[in-house]
């Protein structure tokens, strides 16, 4: 996952031609559940397009929503949407959950967003760290590129970014000013009352954030955020024994604003989460080939289990709703214990 004078057959696909190929292998290998769509351009006039995933019932589904690849340098996220999709793919056909799940609800995924940056990272040693887009920035600028998770519409500008147009979290000459940014906001916004939940994959950090990325603000469903968070963290931790923290932002890593998750929260869809993969900073963004499964597995269980819980409050509300109930007064439990036990 480094440049290193030669390009493994692992790695190679992860240029975006071939992903390309891949999705359309997907539709010939599955043509009953999965179907491509365009639904934007970038800057340099490349489509972006998602995955949508489901059986077809003829009736009104709901959503899930998945973007990988924002951020150009996070290789580690592209290739986990690509395990997911293989993942429940190969899974719903045997496993009863699952295809409960694919007829009740459609999964849009995009494998990369950021498709610019993305294969600008693959150029050579010196832009493997590239972040943002490719967009030119004001006459006066020289340098390239908007952070396209800090050019949502939400709270836009205000804290964790810069306005010197050559830094990294430079957010945009105004809210929604890239392509790319409009592309996701127009799709999500013609359907936003079907979709349950809104997960972006990133890393690294081994973290799950959730709303708000501004210090002044707070989720309406906070609680239910940090819970259904703490459940996928746990779930993450038994695969391969990764520690994963669950916060907002500025809690658990710095403020955030005009991000994806953020913003779709503001549209009323109750459960967005970034996920931070790993690590925790030992290798950054160029994590070794040999961590690429593992990480992937793990993080597979912790999305497995917030679609799970999205999808069972909303068809098997009253179990979902008691589970949450009763989760809560353990925890309220068990840390009142925890505090007699240590005055």
């Amino acid at each position: 996952y480094r440049h290193n004078g030669e390009t493994s057959g692992l790695t190679i696909l992860h240029l975006y031609h071939y992903t390309e190929i891949w999705m359309e292998q997907m539709v010939k290998d599955h043509p009953d559940v999965v179907t491509v769509v365009k639904y934007g351009k970038t800057y340099e006039s490349r489509d972006i397009s998602l995955l949508k995933i489901g059986l077809n019932t003829g009736k009104e589904k709901k959503a899930i929503w998945m973007d990988c690849g924002i951020h150009a340098r996070e290789w580690i996220a592209p290739a986990f949407c690509q395990y997911f999709v293989r993942e429940i793919l190969q899974t719903y056909k045997t496993d009863a959950k699952m295809e409960q799940m694919m007829k009740n609800v459609d999964f849009y995924v995009t494998p990369v967003l950021n498709i610019d940056g993305y294969i600008y990272t693959w150029e050579n040693e010196t832009t493997r760290l590239w972040r943002k887009n490719r967009s030119p920035e004001p006459e006066d600028c020289s340098c390239y590129g908007t952070d396209l998770n800090r050019n949502f519409d939400a709270n836009w500008g205000t804290i964790g970014v810069s306005f010197n147009c050559c830094s990294k979290f430079y957010p945009g000459s105004k809210a929604m000013s890239e392509l790319e940014t409009r592309a996701v906001t127009d799709f999500v916004r013609s359907r936003k009352d079907s979709f349950l939940c809104f997960l972006s994959i990133h890393s690294y950090g081994q973290m799950l954030l959730i709303p708000y990325g501004h210090p002044n603000y707070t989720a309406p469903n906070y609680d239910e955020l940090m819970m259904v968070g703490q459940g996928a963290t746990e779930a993450i931790w038994k695969v391969h024994r990764t520690n994963y923290t669950v916060g907002t932002p500025p809690d658990v890593l710095y403020p955030i604003t005009g991000s994806a998750t953020d913003w779709a929260r503001m549209q009323g869809i109750p459960l967005t989460y970034i996920f931070e993969l790993r690590d925790n900073g030992t290798y950054r963004f160029e994590l070794p080939e040999d961590q690429i499964q593992p990480t992937c597995e793990e993080a597979y269980r912790g999305v497995l289990y917030i679609i799970t819980y999205a999808h069972d409050k909303t068809f098997n509300g009253a179990v979902a709703n008691t589970a949450v109930t009763l989760s809560a007064r353990l925890w309220n439990i068990l840390h009142l214990l925890w505090f007699i036990g240590n005055k």
